[in-house]
């Protein structure tokens, strides 16, 4: 089904009731999902679709609110940690639950956690994905009981595959369709230690069968997916994400100090130590002694002290006033970066599924610079917004850099046609219009679909 044609203008949903399960970050660092997901929600709630919000985990990081403010947030994340250490408190007060799930102790929570590796998680990750069958059975009753009582949803959206445990429950009880999307599952379940993780891809394969169907971003991301989880390909869409374009808008002077920009979660796993080494690379050369390094994107726990180390390196280099780390990274102070700095890179070792961040930057003309991993090449590929290079060094990064950064003319001309393709194939009309196309033909496949 990857190769599926869908038509801009699908049918509306009619009455139909969307439920998106959206798994929360607190706002601490720049979170793809949430992004997607809630811009996704907002333009099909502006396209007249009937759609709320069900959070997990923590409050959503977001551009615009998405989350009804007398929705409860679910398997609140502090209230699942103590239970997981602490089996006792699995059948606490309802006062208790109450106190531990409020949005004031979760977004404490958020700002103090130490790291968001996923090692250590295994059990906690078997537990959720074991849905019914696990120590999580209450909380998905509570879960269920809620949108039954108050949503009665018809269709509903899962945000990722980690939260498979809910679809058996959902289905069976619900009688509706269950959508799920797939983005960078693989980071998080490939991070984490065996025999635990061999089991939670064994896991969210048996629970794929509850799902009707799933949305990658990429088609690298599903052929991914389909390999690690055995999914069929006619339970597969590919939907690249899509961005809400308003505000993004190309700068009409080229930067006056030749400036590299970072925009993601500024940590070693995404890449940021070799984008670090191909800058000292750069700042070495006689041709760009007055480069700098602006990142944004959220410091959390340990990339705090990770960052820390970096600069007492610049420091010894002389370099410590060329890396400007900007806190603020909400939508209006992304778009101001983007309007400040000459290229973009976010070297991810291995790849990601897809890079909202190259959508941002070359909605505002930037161009951008990746290796020849994951999704990147398939996106630079559709876009002609940038360039790749392989293998993923810094010596061939700062190679990649140089050209551009040397050249603004052709850099130019590269982010021009990155911001054309992004504005034709990337907004999150397009997106959207092609979900609602997936929704609609899973709501006529599935059975009692139009029982309301």
């Amino acid at each position: 089904m990857t190769s599926t044609a869908y038509s801009l203008q699908p049918k509306p949903l009619q009455s139909k009731k969307i439920a998106y399960i959206v798994p929360g970050s607190g706002g601490t660092f720049y979170c793809q999902n949430c992004l997607r997901d809630a811009a996704l929600i907002m333009e099909l709630r502006k396209q007249g679709h009937d759609v709320f919000t069900a959070p997990m985990y923590l409050p959503i990081f977001s551009d615009e609110s998405v989350q009804d403010a007398d929705t409860p947030i679910f398997f609140g994340a502090v209230n699942m940690y103590l239970k997981y250490k602490f089996p006792f408190l699995q059948k606490a007060p309802a006062w208790l639950n109450k106190l531990l799930d409020s949005q004031l102790l979760l977004r404490f929570a958020a700002k103090k956690s130490e790291s968001t590796s996923a090692v250590g998680l295994e059990d906690m990750t078997i537990a959720m994905l074991k849905g019914e069958d696990g120590p999580m059975s209450d909380d998905i009753d509570t879960l269920v009981e809620w949108l039954n009582e108050h949503e009665k949803p018809d269709i509903i959206h899962i945000s990722n595959a980690l939260l498979l445990g809910l679809a058996k429950s959902l289905k069976a009880r619900l009688n509706c369709t269950i959508i799920c999307s797939l983005q960078d599952e693989d980071l998080w379940v490939d991070a984490m230690r065996n025999p635990q993780r061999d089991q939670i891809w064994k896991i969210m394969s048996e629970k794929a069968e509850y799902v009707d169907s799933f949305i990658a971003v990429s088609k690298y991301y599903a052929d991914t997916m389909q390999t690690k989880m055995s999914i069929s390909d006619d339970k597969i869409d590919v939907i690249p994400v899509g961005i809400d374009l308003e505000g993004y808008h190309s700068s009409d002077q080229t930067p006056v100090i030749p400036t590299i920009g970072y925009l993601s979660k500024i940590t070693e796993s995404l890449g940021f130590s070799i984008l670090i080494d191909a800058f000292i690379i750069l700042k070495q050369s006689s041709e760009l002694k007055n480069l700098q390094l602006h990142a944004t994107g959220g410091l959390v726990g340990d990339d705090i002290k990770y960052v820390s180390k970096i600069r007492k390196r610049l420091t010894k280099l002389g370099f410590e006033k060329d890396l400007i780390i900007k806190s603020d990274f909400s939508r209006e102070k992304r778009i101001e970066f983007l309007q400040n700095i000459s290229v973009l890179s976010v070297p991810v070792p291995k790849g990601e599924a897809f890079g909202t961040y190259l959508l941002e930057a070359m909605a505002s003309g930037i161009p951008v610079v990746q290796p020849n991993e994951g999704s990147f090449t398939e996106l630079i590929e559709a876009t002609y917004g940038g360039i790749t290079y392989s293998p993923n060094r810094p010596s061939y990064l700062a190679d990649a850099l140089r050209s551009l950064l040397l050249d603004p003319e052709r850099a130019k001309c590269i982010g021009s046609q990155g911001k054309v393709a992004v504005e034709k194939d990337f907004s999150i009309e397009r997106m959207a219009e092609r979900t609602v196309a997936t929704y609609l033909r899973e709501v006529a496949h599935t059975p009692n679909a139009s029982r309301r």
